[in-house]
């Protein structure tokens, strides 16, 4: 059966969507990746912060777990992660025929994969033994920031864009929940940047649950209208 498109009205903005056929089902299966994207992510990361020694959710950001003995976990989650990222943009991609979204998400999940390869270098007490502060800069630890960097400013660039085009479209909700999602999320990346601590830390956490959401709930809002 042939892939034919339909416009269904999402909160009142209209984007094309897959009939379901060979490709529908593809399609629904890439975008089952975004959904599983943030619960994996953050509910592993989160395991790990409480059960590594010397870890501390209010210091230390979570790239540091990529090292130590246990170190190769978080790089495993980042990889999957990323390559579970990129099947959603895939997914999102077919499914609304955006390229200006899917694109920039595709990055988003190859800087995750990239993070994941360079570890970052250790810093502010951790793993138990560093001296306190930034400590030195490596070549994987360069670009470890310099992907996850990209990365991120990728996010916010397609919830931004995604947000405007359905505030142009009449979704009003969907509208401002990406564009919040993503102004947040690039915010609280440049204050964890700049070397913040405390707050910060905790700032940037609750921004990345914030991107993981919004990413879950928009492949399943799509995966629900791949009929």
């Amino acid at each position: 059966m042939r892939n034919s498109i339909v416009s269904p009205v999402i909160a009142g903005a209209r984007f094309p969507s897959v009939e379901c056929s060979t490709g529908g089902r593809v399609t629904r299966s890439l975008l089952g990746w975004g959904v599983a994207a943030g619960p994996f992510y953050v509910g592993v990361s989160l395991t790990e912060a409480l059960l590594r020694p010397g870890f501390d959710l209010a210091r230390h950001s979570w790239s540091l777990m990529e090292n130590g003995p246990l170190g190769w976990i978080h790089s495993a989650v980042l990889i999957l992660t990323g390559l579970m990222v990129i099947a959603a943009a895939i997914g999102m991609g077919r499914a609304l025929r955006i390229r200006t979204v899917s694109v920039p998400l595709v990055v988003f999940g190859a800087g995750q994969v990239g993070a994941g390869m360079f570890i970052a270098d250790p810093a502010d007490g951790f793993p138990v033994g560093t001296p306190a502060g930034p400590g030195e800069f490596s070549w994987h630890g360069i670009l470890h920031l310099a992907c996850g960097g990209a990365g991120f400013v990728a996010f916010s660039t397609a919830t931004i864009m995604l947000g405007v085009r359905f505030l142009r479209r009449g979704g009003r909700a969907w509208g401002a929940f990406s564009i919040t999602t993503g102004v947040l999320f690039l915010a609280a990346f440049m204050g964890i940047a700049s070397g913040g601590a405390g707050a910060t830390v905790i700032a940037f956490i609750a921004a990345v649950v914030l991107a993981f959401t919004w990413l879950d709930l928009f492949c399943l809002y799509l995966y629900r209208r791949v009929v």
